[in-house]
């Protein structure tokens, strides 16, 4: 009797069935540690202790994108073991944040099936959602993935693709309990920008660049204990490639904002996002923002700014699609998010 398990194939997967993601994760400096080993990330807030304690935290939380990643890495044996490629995501929020020593688990349910039109793929929607060691959920976010079907003749579900909201409005953002930014230390932080120095329509290059190496991206994958086949099996795809997982590119980008973002300490929201095209060892990933909104929060000294995170791979700064409406070919991520910023 076979023991090992092939992963889910898209034919597969049942709609409104909720699967529990095995192998709790507890978190602990360490991780912090490596996350700004493998990312420049700078940002204070999740930098200090000192920092965040003069912020009314109790300590330096886990990074978000950190937490996301570990929440997010639970789900993959279940989702998207024999995925070609995450497409995007919606509808996510940090609901509390993540301290060394929480464990976290997490749990998914279906919510989407579409049968591409290839017949030999899929996309699978679920609604993946994080909770700590007290039963409290940390976060919660969508994501559809294409997945391989096991047998291409195999007959397809009726088509849903759930409806989702353009983004999430800003009285649904949750501030993390007891945040001040009144006593905020800007040069601490890195920069003078507050919030009402942003204003919609305003772009920013971030003009750094990295250069993605196979061995940072092995082990960040690793890290997140993501076991997807496409980010460690060269001989998956015709090119011999194995692919970067998209969170990389994620924080990749993140980290590269704090040039011109330094004081978007937190996110709270991704509103949207795209990996448009992919991404593989040797790119050099660059990235520029664009402000889309901002408002006001109940948090002392505390604001939101809805903020456009792009990650490209070369080509002009503030270029998006082409013509025909499609990404261009040197953009690998489209994010839309919410960061909370001192007033």
């Amino acid at each position: 009797m076979a023991k090992t398990n092939p992963g889910r194939f898209f034919e597969d997967y049942r709609l409104g069935e909720v699967i529990v993601h095995a192998v709790p994760r507890t978190v602990s400096g360490g991780e912090r540690a490596l996350y700004h080993a493998l990312y420049p990330a700078r940002h204070a807030l999740h930098s200090s202790d000192e920092f965040a304690r003069a912020s009314g935290l109790r300590a330096s939380p886990l990074d978000d994108l950190a937490a996301f990643h570990i929440v997010f890495g639970k789900s993959v044996p279940d989702i998207s073991l024999n995925a070609v490629a995450n497409l995007g995501y919606a509808e996510a929020r940090w609901l509390r944040p993540v301290w060394p020593g929480d464990t976290l688990t997490s749990q998914s349910e279906v919510i989407g099936l579409k049968e591409n039109s290839s017949g030999k793929t899929g996309v699978v929607y679920v609604r993946t959602s994080g909770t700590n060691q007290h039963g409290e959920t940390v976060m919660e976010f969508v994501r559809w993935v294409m997945v391989r079907k096991r047998d291409a003749s195999a007959p397809a579900p009726a088509p849903v693709v759930p409806a989702l909201a353009p983004a999430v409005a800003a009285g649904d953002l949750v501030i993390p309990e007891g945040l001040d930014f009144t006593r905020y230390d800007f040069t601490r932080a890195g920069e003078p920008h507050r919030w009402g120095d942003y204003a919609p329509g305003e772009q920013i290059d971030h003009v750094d660049g990295v250069t993605i190496e196979e061995a940072e991206h092995m082990l960040a994958t690793r890290l997140w204990q993501n076991t997807a086949k496409t980010h460690f099996d060269a001989s998956l795809r015709e090119d011999g490639k194995r692919l970067i997982y998209g969170g990389h590119v994620i924080s990749m980008a993140r980290a590269l904002s704090f040039n011109g973002l330094a004081n978007a300490q937190v996110i709270v929201a991704v509103n949207a996002g795209s990996h448009a095209n992919p991404c593989f060892a040797g790119d050099t990933v660059r990235a520029w923002s664009e402000v889309l909104d901002r408002a006001e929060t109940p948090a002392p000294g505390v604001g939101a700014l809805r903020l456009r995170l792009v990650a490209t791979k070369g080509g002009t700064p503030f270029t998006l699609k082409g013509e025909d409406g499609k990404y261009l070919p040197h953009v690998l991520l489209d994010l839309d998010y919410w960061a909370l910023v001192p007033v």
